[in-house]
């Protein structure tokens, strides 16, 4: 449940206002595989590959669960696949980090449309994002926050009802990762 203060800040540390209105950039070269697996697995396209990015013990944050682990992340976008076999990617811009950002950390603001039926010609949802991506020196993802609307998402930080929120969260991915399998599912 994203906090109903607009002014909280969000993964990135900026306000929604703040982080919506930075600039786009071209991607580093050591960013391209990232952000290229990225796009995988937000069309619902998943490979072996586009789990290499994320460090064994990777965090992935989003309002719908809390994924600790590679293969607790890998299960929640092959779950993903299973809910919308199909995604487009409308919108897909890396931005500029202001000095607050920590060095490592790649930003996008995405727009992914996802459609129940695969060849319908309207999507079930489309939804506007933030991602942040923090790195290690690998070039691996050590935490993945994904904010609808740019968002700050209620955490335990928030008193007894964000405790709850993130409790629900963390169920949610538990039950996802032992219901899904881990390979990338295969396309028909």
């Amino acid at each position: 449940m994203p906090s109903s203060d607009p002014n909280a800040k969000n993964a990135a540390g900026l306000t929604p206002t703040e982080s919506r209105s930075l600039s786009e950039r071209q991607p580093e070269q050591h960013e391209q595989t990232i952000l290229a697996a990225i796009k995988d697995l937000y069309t619902c396209n998943p490979t072996e590959n586009s789990y290499q990015v994320y460090a064994p013990d990777a965090v992935f944050h989003d309002p719908v669960g809390i994924a600790k682990g590679a293969d607790a992340i890998r299960a929640q976008f092959n779950g993903l696949v299973k809910l919308f076999p199909r995604a487009d990617i409308g919108k897909f811009r890396v931005l500029e980090n202001p000095k607050s950002v920590p060095k490592g950390t790649i930003l996008v603001d995405q727009d992914v449309s996802y459609f129940r039926d695969p060849k319908a010609a309207e999507p079930t949802k489309t939804v506007n994002s933030l991602l942040t991506l923090h790195t290690n020196s690998s070039n691996q993802i050590t935490e993945h926050f994904e904010e609808w609307d740019h968002k700050r998402e209620t955490d335990s930080s928030d008193g007894f009802l964000g405790y709850l929120n993130e409790s629900r969260k963390k169920l949610t991915a538990s039950i996802t990762d032992m219901l899904v399998g881990k390979e990338p599912p295969k396309k028909s």
